[in-house]
């Protein structure tokens, strides 16, 4: 029988929902960070060209999935698996598991049979890092939807987060700071940071935001609520705030 929603979260399928999704971007047949979901990669909802990719001989060949429809399933089935961890449901969180693993089995072994490249996620992110320009002082423009939803990671290349929101500033009306949302697994338990505009760097043309820092930093840095509204009143006190913290830890 389900629990009600104020039981305590089913943390063992918690933990095997991260350990899950943890596989999924290994494999590297799905990228699903950087504002993507599990078989939406950088082309859309589809799963690359329209359900083609180019082997390594540069032939075309079909994956055999119409719009990714295994992915928009297993994305699904987590979401759901999560939503019940939530609420205490060990039981039913496992059952949704396994379904999302049973899917992506038979996707991913159609897709080794044929042949097609999984995504190199460190050799891209190396590519973007280094031709990354700083935001401010560069020709680069940047539309709301560029940013919301863009990756972050450090010179390293280590996941730092994602940008959820954007915060002007009411007195000089441009980009005061970034939030960036952290942790958590679709959208629960996420933490929010602000990190000023000026301190990032952007890899042209793709959504990915260079942060010179640490995961250590991030934790330690100022965060806001989900979808904070800022009073104007308490707006120059917060972003003092944001700033003097992220003045402080520059390398």
């Amino acid at each position: 029988m389900a629990q009600s929603a104020a039981a305590k979260p089913a943390q063992q399928c918690l933990t095997d929902l991260n350990t899950f999704d943890s596989q999924l971007q290994k494999d590297g047949y799905w990228l699903h960070g950087s504002g993507y979901g599990y078989g939406y990669p950088m082309y859309g909802y589809g799963y690359a060209y329209g359900g083609e990719r180019l082997s390594a001989a540069t032939t075309p060949q079909t994956t055999g999935y119409w719009r990714a429809r295994p992915g928009y399933e297993v994305r699904t089935l987590l979401a759901s698996a999560n939503i019940v961890a939530q609420r205490g449901d060990q039981q039913a969180c496992e059952s949704l598991l396994k379904s999302a693993r049973d899917i992506y089995t038979t996707y991913a072994t159609d897709l080794r049979n044929g042949k097609l490249p999984r995504v190199d996620v460190s050799v891209w992110r190396r590519q973007q890092i280094a031709t990354a320009v700083a935001v401010t002082g560069s020709d680069l423009v940047f539309r709301s939807d560029q940013l919301v939803g863009a990756g972050v990671v450090n010179l390293q290349g280590d996941d730092l987060g994602s940008v959820d929101d954007i915060v002007m500033d009411p007195q000089t009306e441009r980009i005061a700071f970034l939030v960036v949302a952290r942790g958590g697994i679709f959208g629960f338990g996420k933490t929010y940071v602000p990190v000023p505009w000026d301190h990032f760097k952007a890899a042209p043309g793709s959504k990915l935001f260079v942060l010179d820092s640490t995961k250590a930093t991030m934790n330690d840095a100022p965060k806001v609520k989900e979808n904070q509204n800022f009073q104007q009143s308490g707006f120059t006190t917060e972003i003092q705030k944001v700033n003097a913290f992220w003045v402080s830890h520059q390398p």
